[in-house]
């Protein structure tokens, strides 16, 4: 079983970061975490490598729809929300917390090997790359594109994973040789064609949860949500239209915290601008549910009032929502 969920002129990031309350440090960790330790990970059976069994779990969460952000092993609070809300879809006590039956139930789900060999193609790595990313929306606006800045970058958001992880998997591997052959976290590459009804935004969660006309759950994500300086709204609003790799326009009178130009800026499109990859227009007035630069944040810091996801998550999200999808703040 598959799932997954995702104002164009008032959303980037703020960044203000939210600890794991377990999540594992670098003691926890094989030396080099292999696809042979995370495909044949099991809970039972005296397996007590935490950090394997907890990359298994999160990538079959994934395939699942029940997105756990970027998957890095570590067990923070957007795999727990994730774990969580599988935990009450399979009817299971719903704890956050990796256990037998829960480990039991997502295998189930899935029997495809959990890394794949996947060999990097001229595509992945003729770019065109933006090396460095600004900060400031003035620095932003200046360039022609805001691409991915590595091959490794891409293929890390293409596949899910942290670039540290990714790296790890690949000891020594130059990502930016084609017919290199690497190891990858193995989940889906398209978007769902659901059809969801209903959005529910739970503020106080930080998640996002998608239903179709019969009221089932077809996509959990993790979310980043408003902020004290701009919160989200409340009540209930409907989808507008969806702009995939749209450009993101500024105006001075929105007075976001650390932007101090007096001009209305435009940033050009691509994966790292300021709403990332897509953009579901809200009926509230400039607000959406959009993509970002940095999935790595996502569930952990602030937003200017909109609903931020991973690109992936918001993509995803984008292909099942149509004009009229209700969009319920709470």
């Amino acid at each position: 079983m598959a799932m997954r969920l995702f104002a164009l002129l008032v959303c980037a990031g703020l960044c203000m970061g939210a600890a794991p309350h377990h999540a594992h440090d670098a003691s926890s960790r094989p030396q080099r975490p292999t696809a042979d330790a995370i495909n044949g990970a099991q809970f039972a059976g005296g397996q007590k490598d935490a950090f394997v069994l907890i990359v298994k779990a999160e990538v079959l969460l994934d395939r699942a729809g029940f997105s756990p952000g970027v998957i890095d092993g570590r067990g923070g609070e957007n795999f727990r929300k994730a774990l969580a809300a599988f935990q009450h879809q399979s009817g299971l006590n719903a704890t956050g917390t990796l256990n037998t039956d829960t480990f039991n139930a997502l295998a189930a789900t899935s029997e495809d090997p959990i890394i794949a060999a996947y060999v990097i193609t001229e595509d992945d790595v003729k770019g065109p790359f933006t090396k460095k990313i600004p900060v400031s929306f003035e620095a932003l606006a200046k360039l022609p594109r805001l691409d991915y800045s590595s091959a490794r970058d891409e293929l890390a958001e293409r596949f899910h994973i942290a670039e540290s992880l990714l790296a790890a998997l690949n000891p020594g591997i130059d990502f930016d040789h084609a017919g290199t052959r690497i190891a990858v976290t193995d989940v889906p590459q398209k978007p769902r064609r659901a059809k969801v009804a209903k959005v529910v935004v739970d503020k106080a969660a930080r998640s996002l949860s998608a239903y179709d006309a019969n009221d089932n759950l077809v996509g959990f994500y993790p979310a980043s949500i408003g902020s004290a300086e701009k919160p989200a709204p409340s009540g209930e609003f409907k989808v507008k239209n969806v702009a995939h790799n749209p450009t993101y326009h500024y105006d001075p009178r929105f007075a976001f915290k650390g932007v101090k130009t007096n001009h209305k800026l435009t940033i050009q499109p691509g994966p790292k601008n300021p709403v990332g990859l897509v953009w579901i227009d809200l009926s509230a007035p400039s607000y959406g549910i959009h993509g970002t630069p940095s999935p790595e944040k996502v569930g952990k810091t602030e937003s200017h009032g909109c609903i931020r996801l991973t690109n992936w998550d918001a993509l995803d999200l984008a292909a099942m929502v149509h004009r009229g999808t209700i969009v319920d703040f709470v």
